[in-house]
């Protein structure tokens, strides 16, 4: 049997409240060398059982993988991971401006349509990958907290968009890396070095630049879409749902590769689903929109969405996390542009401001992984 090399680096955290999977198959980290079950050169395989798919050659059974005599491994196409990721970035922030968009249909309700999109996406998933539907009984009440925080993020982060400009909400999604870091150092004992202090401390700044509190900035403050009680409500909405979505991704490095990508999105999808119905029956809120225009507005943030998720995780099965995960913050860009032609809001000084300093941090703690990925892998090599 033929040793095949696993996946190539360490899947850091995206930003954007978005949550980066790690992919079927890949799970394993860098370096890892997994067993192929493709028979060794000059080896039969011994029944249809064997003739599996391996995971070095993007699912291509023997006799046809990279590892089989007398074939060529498949040349990969330059930058289509990180075209991928951009690719991903535009669905996201799509589906951030039909949000905005949408007039009478509450964040909840908006967060139980996405749950329902993502249940009917992973349930294949489950049955091909026979999974089950609860998993490993140590690791479930994990999965559980990571589905309530996990949703509660997307929630948080609906509410957000709804009551702020696109571009500071955003903005705000984007100090995730940076928040992760600091609760794997508490919770994990993982390495906080003064540079994810310095990361920390922009991220900080970026969100005040946004926020612009007036006991900082005065009381008369400027280009804010609403009332400030609804900015101030939207920046604390985002700030929770960034530091719940640093906590889901803090439980899945937990979890590690013990649990199965489907079935973490499926904990996601149904405890999100539940919860979203009955905070929907309290507030009494549940209702079908309508405007025909909200109830197609509800079913591309579904889709788009779900595509979203799809093409960053073919991004990540064939780029490394790194690059991938500095390439998110297109997701500002796509905002800007987008609040600029479709909401007529320009961006103020102020949050471009506030977007250089969370870009910054992102993308240098997305550099710091990036590196210290690369060089684990060369230390496995040696």
């Amino acid at each position: 049997m033929v040793l095949c090399q696993g996946g190539e680096g360490d899947a850091a955290p995206a930003a954007g409240g978005q949550e980066p999977e790690v992919p079927p198959g890949r799970e394993d980290g860098p370096g890892a060398v997994q067993p192929c079950l493709c028979p060794a050169p000059g080896v039969e395989a011994a029944g249809s059982e064997e003739r599996r798919a391996c995971g070095c050659c993007s699912g291509t059974s023997w006799p046809f993988c990279c590892e089989a005599p007398g074939t060529k491994k498949k040349a990969k196409c330059p930058g289509l991971g990180l075209f991928y990721t951009i690719l991903s970035a535009f669905l996201f922030s799509l589906a951030s401006l039909f949000l905005k968009k949408v007039e009478d249909v509450h964040s909840v309700e908006v967060s139980a349509f996405r749950c329902v999109f993502q249940m009917a996406f992973v349930l294949p998933g489950l049955i091909y990958y026979k999974t089950g539907f609860l998993g490993p009984k140590g690791k479930r009440i994990f999965l559980f907290f990571r589905g309530l925080l996990g949703s509660t993020a997307m929630v948080l982060l609906y509410y957000a968009y709804q009551v702020m400009p696109l571009a500071d909400a955003t903005v705000i999604t984007f100090t995730s890396p940076v928040f992760t870091s600091l609760l794997a150092w508490i919770f994990l004992k993982e390495k906080y070095s003064p540079w994810d202090l310095l990361f920390t401390l922009f991220a900080v700044t970026g969100v005040i630049l946004i926020a612009r509190p007036p006991f900082l900035f005065g009381s008369r403050v400027t280009g804010l879409e609403g009332s400030y009680s609804d900015h101030l409500k939207g920046t604390v909405a985002a700030i929770a749902s960034t530091l719940s979505a640093a906590s889901t991704f803090v439980i899945i490095r937990k979890v590690g590769k013990s649990v199965h990508y489907f079935l973490s999105i499926w904990y996601y999808a149904v405890i999100g689903l539940i919860g979203c119905i009955v905070a929907l029956l309290v507030m009494n809120e549940w209702r079908l929109p309508h405007c025909g225009r909200d109830r197609v507005f509800l079913i591309l943030i579904g889709l788009l969405g779900l595509g979203g998720q799809i093409f960053l995780t073919k991004a990540l099965q064939i780029e490394k996390a790194g690059p991938v995960s500095i390439m998110r913050t297109m997701d500002v860009v796509f905002a800007f542009i987008l609040q600029a032609l479709f909401l007529n809001n320009l961006p103020t000084w102020w949050t471009v401001g506030g977007a250089l300093c969370v870009v910054a941090s992102s993308c240098g703690t997305a550099i710091r992984k990036w590196r210290h990925s690369v060089k684990k892998a060369k230390q496995r090599e040696i």
